[in-house]
């Protein structure tokens, strides 16, 4: 028998199915908008509504962009365009831009090298890459990755792909815990991790 009626049920069934949010967490966020007041709960179903039609995706990075045009960091002029750092995710690249240890560009790969789980690369997504590298004259690919097996397989992968341009390679190195996360690493923890990253020779 539920304890609570179909339609909180219902909404909880849809809050589980967020990262880190499991069924305890799920029933207090949903007895939290009980609470609200009807025109908050409006206006949020108004935002999330206008999700897919006021927000894309940047077609040079691949980051978040509102309208369909480059995001706010690859419009940035002031950055520097002799860097590029490869991330997994969206997270990922948000985490480097609260940290502020980074003004370059980014690419976001959406994906990561997992045989076990039978990912790999598209070559749609590395033709991508390569084409940016070589239009913006990069001087440096930062590929920052999480310390796991599929993030040093994704970096081979990487680097193979980019082996007959004349650019430097790196990855993160000291200071991410193994088997940690980019996205929720601190501060400290992402610049002792840039500033010690590995280079191929």
């Amino acid at each position: 028998m539920a304890l609570l009626p179909e339609p909180l049920e219902r909404l909880v069934s849809h809050f589980v199915k967020f990262p880190g949010i499991g069924k305890k967490s799920a029933q207090r966020i949903v007895f939290h908008l009980l609470q609200s007041h009807p025109s908050a709960l409006a206006e949020m179903a108004a935002d999330i509504e206008k999700l897919h039609t006021l927000l894309s995706f940047c077609p040079d990075c691949g980051n978040i962009s509102e309208g369909s045009g480059q995001c706010l960091i690859c419009s940035d002029k002031m950055r520097d365009r002799s860097q590029l750092c490869v991330v997994e995710n969206i997270e990922a690249l948000v985490s480097f831009e609260h940290a502020g240890i980074y003004n370059g560009l980014y690419f976001i790969l959406g994906m990561k090298v997992s045989p076990i789980d039978d990912e790999y690369l598209d070559e749609s997504v590395i033709l991508r890459l390569r084409e940016r590298v070589l239009s913006l004259g990069t001087k440096e690919v930062i590929v920052a990755m999480s310390p796991r097996i599929e993030g040093d397989l994704t970096w081979y992968a990487i680097s193979d792909a980019l082996l007959n341009i004349d650019i430097s390679i790196s990855r993160l190195a000291y200071g991410l815990p193994v088997g940690g996360s980019v996205e929720f690493a601190d501060r400290v923890t992402l610049h002792t991790a840039f500033e010690s990253r590995i280079s191929k020779k």
